[in-house]
């Protein structure tokens, strides 16, 4: 398969307030944070799960909308597009032994995720057989400051023990009061050639990630959005600027006089970039030239 989409660099800015962002399962749901400075943390793994929901409901408006987009986007019309699937391989009553059976070129063209972000899917009498890296590689959403968690009691009126006529959660309700997180992403066209991987697929991640928490919201996390989802489109398959570049100019920054090692309290304690920089700008006069969108005002547009 030829390569049809070039190199990118993401960074999404997600604004939590009064909501858990990403639950530690070893701390009993408390918001994940980084021990050595209170800093709040969003895994990988919780990011793109969401990104997984939302494809993975067939009858969805994020869905249908998503693929719709792809099909005249950049992507479309790809060497596979006609013959891919999109369906979600890291899914709950899957069978292990059919997909083990699968032929390797049906198996990369059945999962959308399996081709995007990779999979560990290991059968004992093909060992290795679906083992691939993702094309995408999601890095840890950070806060730019100092988190403050908020433990309440939850309560409940009716009850849920046989002999009880009211209930109580103690310290069940455990959120961030605000935090501003940052969160890089890559995309590696080398990696497609053995995940299968196509502009399309790409193209409907694009799509997904501006809707990933609206669309995902729950009673612990009614608040979570992404308020800019940059995304570089490099110029090549190699890629045109190096990454560092991009990351720290489009990073947040608490304002003047703000103490950053003190945890925020509302979005206006940060300055947020809307473009590069004329100092960047002028240092990428020795590279090509790239693309750079911010999604969410796109999909406003």
């Amino acid at each position: 398969m030829s390569t049809t989409f070039n190199r990118g660099t993401g960074i999404l800015v997600i604004n939590v307030v009064n909501s858990n962002p990403n639950g530690d399962p070893d701390a009993e749901s408390e918001p994940r944070t980084f021990e050595s400075d209170g800093r709040g943390l969003i895994s990988p793994v919780s990011f793109k799960r969401k990104l997984r929901d939302l494809m993975e409901d067939e009858e969805g408006e994020v869905r249908a909308a998503a693929l719709a987009a792809a099909v005249t986007g950049a992507g479309a019309g790809g060497p596979q597009s006609s013959a891919q699937s999109f369906g979600i391989l890291e899914s709950r009553g899957r069978s292990r032994e059919a997909i083990g059976a699968m032929p390797l070129e049906a198996f990369r063209a059945a999962y959308w995720d399996g081709r995007v972000f990779g999979n560990t899917f290991v059968e004992k009498k093909d060992k290795g057989k679906f083992i691939t890296t993702g094309v995408v590689q999601v890095g840890p959403g950070v806060s730019v400051s100092p988190v403050q968690i908020e433990r309440l009691t939850l309560t409940n009126k009716a009850g849920v023990e046989g002999d009880k006529d009211r209930g109580m959660a103690p310290l069940a309700f455990r959120v961030v009061r605000h935090g501003l997180y940052v969160m890089p992403f890559f995309v590696n066209p080398s990696a497609a050639r053995k995940s299968g991987c196509d502009a399309r697929d790409i193209d409907v991640l694009k799509f997904l990630i501006p809707h990933a928490y609206a669309h995902t919201a729950s009673g612990i996390r009614p608040q979570v959005e992404i308020v800019h989802a940059w995304y570089a489109e490099h110029r090549s398959a190699l890629g045109s600027c190096p990454d560092p570049l991009l990351l720290a100019a489009l990073k947040p920054r608490r304002r003047t006089g703000a103490d950053g090692e003190e945890p925020s309290h509302a979005i206006d304690d940060y300055d947020i970039p809307t473009t590069l920089p004329d100092e960047l700008r002028a240092r990428l006069a020795s590279f090509e030239d790239l693309t750079l969108k911010d999604w969410p005002l796109r999909a406003a547009a």
